[in-house]
């Protein structure tokens, strides 16, 4: 998921704290091994309970889903996809462990771009 900020804003990220973004693309990278299509559309809504990290992101007026990739697959890749992204010129992780808590191998599935013709 490729999400866009125009202007720096000040999030609380549940557990993880209270934390700065800056303008930008920050591109998302999740599962959803069932209901793929409403997960998405869940994603889509301004209003709804926060459960998972990009729900704070996806909540917050000041950022705009911009696209939305989908990999379909029967096991789990989204930590090489996000591996992928991490990898790429100008990628920076803006929060450790946001949307990865449980993760091993990645710093976090948030990635953050500060010039958007590098990702978009």
């Amino acid at each position: 998921m490729f999400l866009r900020l125009e202007k720096e804003v000040r999030i609380k990220i549940g557990a993880l704290g209270t934390f700065d973004f800056k303008p930008g693309v920050y591109v998302y990278t999740g599962s959803a091994m069932r209901n793929l299509a409403k997960r998405i559309e869940r994603h889509k809504r301004f209003h709804k309970t926060k459960r998972w990290h990009i729900d704070y992101l996806t909540s917050n007026k000041n950022f705009q889903i911009v696209k939305i990739e989908i990999f379909t697959s029967d096991k789990h890749e989204e930590c090489e996809k996000n591996m992928q992204i991490v990898r790429l010129s100008g990628a920076e992780i803006p929060i450790k462990k946001f949307g990865s808590s449980d993760c091993r191998t990645c710093p976090a599935h948030l990635v953050y771009f500060s010039d958007s013709k590098l990702i978009l």
